[in-house]
């Protein structure tokens, strides 16, 4: 491999070049601490030029490569395997910022942008970038392309996928394809960009994006409400949807559990309903008129929903700090899992139809199975995505029980979610943690067609692989 390294420093300079185990170390264990892996080299090109070449230096050598980005996912999707014959190669040099179109309401970025600073750079143009999750300070577009991220705003403005018009991509040939079109009308074939974004960097490299962007909205008002059931949730987004259409842009639920592990590790981040509900909502509504006339709406959709005996309990947020004070709730019981502890976690999609069937059907096996297991759910509820995670009984070794009953654990869930139809990732992606449940998941044929693209596309497996498909 020394002849492979030394043709790589002809194309980036040494410096870019991290071969020691101590420089290598922060790229090679995913953020969740599941997967840790070893890697030849860590390579951190500044141009699609150079990524270019050195893919077709890999494929020369037969050396796969691990696109990378922020390194926030949680499936393992961008950590090399334990061979140290993989070399990771991480986009975060290439973070150029190419073009904001005012008049076409598009902005040109680099795989290697931080979403938030997308974000900051949008708005300094009075533009909403609307990509909204937990990570969006440290991860990259290029990742959340990657695996086609969702986030808090997918009820009004979709995925990933539906906010980018083009891509820039180096294919395992190492040649560029260049879509960076700002078309919201292309009908000429085969729609090229769809392959690559959610294909975790399997089919091909995402260098750069066209994405959409929207007028920043002038008035914002945000509400938790309390809620008995899974049924009078889904009543009141109806409700919601019905009345303020398009204005609605978030809707998150909350279990009793998930907050209260939240106010464990996080104080103050107490809940301001009274009762202890069994359901949080936390509802948003957007949009550009005054801020009278969305606070007027939001309190009479309020009304309806108490007359209707859909909600208990409501509290709307009178300023900014307090919206996001009520939004920092829900991001942060990500982190409280993570100060609890191991746990098992299930980003699932599952149509609202069959929402309340899945959760009490679910639970209830869980708890007969697993007593005193503590169910930590919580997501977006208005396109039907749930965060449902498994935390152990108070008093058990975290990991001891995870080893245990992990895969007993995800097969009984997975089969509720088959059950309803639904999907075993919503907005996670595959990755490596999920490769051996997709064949099951997809069908034969799905399976298969993904695995005649991968062949197609990448001969040589050396896009990260045994990861999303096996070849």
């Amino acid at each position: 491999m020394e002849s492979f390294l030394q043709e790589l420093s002809k194309v980036l300079e040494k410096k870019y070049i991290l071969t020691e185990d101590k420089d290598k170390a922060p790229y090679l264990t995913d953020w969740r601490k599941r997967f840790t892996g070893k890697a030849l080299a860590i390579v951190l090109p500044r141009t699609t030029q150079e990524i270019s070449e050195i893919v077709k230096l890999c494929a020369a050598n037969e050396v796969a490569l691990v696109p990378q980005g922020g390194h926030t996912g949680f499936c393992g999707g961008a950590t090399p395997d334990d061979s140290g014959k993989q070399i990771v190669l991480n986009l975060k040099r290439m973070n150029t910022i190419r073009e904001i179109d005012v008049a076409n309401q598009t902005i040109t970025v680099e795989a290697g942008c931080i979403l938030q600073t997308i974000q900051e750079k949008a708005a300094e143009q009075d533009f909403l970038f609307p990509l909204s999750l937990g990570a969006e300070g440290s991860c990259m577009i290029g990742g959340n392309l990657a695996t086609n991220a969702g986030g808090t705003n997918v009820l009004r403005y979709g995925n990933t996928r539906d906010l980018c018009l083009g891509l820039e991509v180096v294919t395992a040939k190492g040649e560029i394809w260049n879509g960076l079109k700002g078309l919201r009308k292309d009908n000429t074939g085969y729609d090229l960009r769809d392959l690559f974004i959610g294909s975790e960097g399997t089919l091909g490299i995402i260098t750069a994006a066209v994405m959409k962007l929207y007028p920043l909205p002038i008035s914002q008002w945000t509400t938790l409400v309390a809620v008995d059931t899974v049924a009078a949730t889904i009543k009141l987004l109806n409700l919601f949807q019905k009345r303020a259409t398009s204005l609605l842009t978030g809707f998150e639920m909350m279990t009793q559990e998930s907050l209260a592990l939240n106010e464990k590790h996080f104080p103050q981040m107490a809940n301001p309903l009274k009762g202890n509900p069994a359901y949080t909502v936390l509802i948003e509504l957007s949009d550009h008129e005054s801020e009278a006339h969305v606070r007027e709406l939001l309190e009479t959709i309020l009304e309806e929903a108490f007359e209707a005996g859909l909600i208990t309990d409501a509290v709307i947020a009178n300023n900014l700090s307090q919206a996001n004070a009520f939004w920092h709730m829900r991001e942060h019981i990500t982190l409280a899992q993570a100060e609890e502890g191991a746990n098992l976690k299930h980003d699932i999609t599952i149509p609202l139809s069959s929402l309340e069937s899945f959760i009490q059907k679910t639970d209830a096996l869980m708890r007969a199975n697993y007593p005193g297991v503590r169910i930590i759910n919580f997501g977006h509820l208005g396109d039907g995505n749930l965060h449902y995670n498994i935390a152990p009984p108070l008093g058990t070794d975290p990991r001891a029980f995870n080893l245990t009953n992990e895969k007993p654990i995800h097969e009984l869930i997975y089969a509720q979610v088959e059950r309803c139809q639904g999907s075993i990732s919503a907005e996670h992606g595959v990755g490596q943690l999920k490769l051996g449940d997709l064949r099951s998941h997809k069908g034969d044929v799905a399976h298969d067609l993904m695995k005649t693209l991968k062949l197609a596309l990448d001969p040589q497996n050396i896009l990260n692989p045994h990861k999303v498909v096996s070849i």
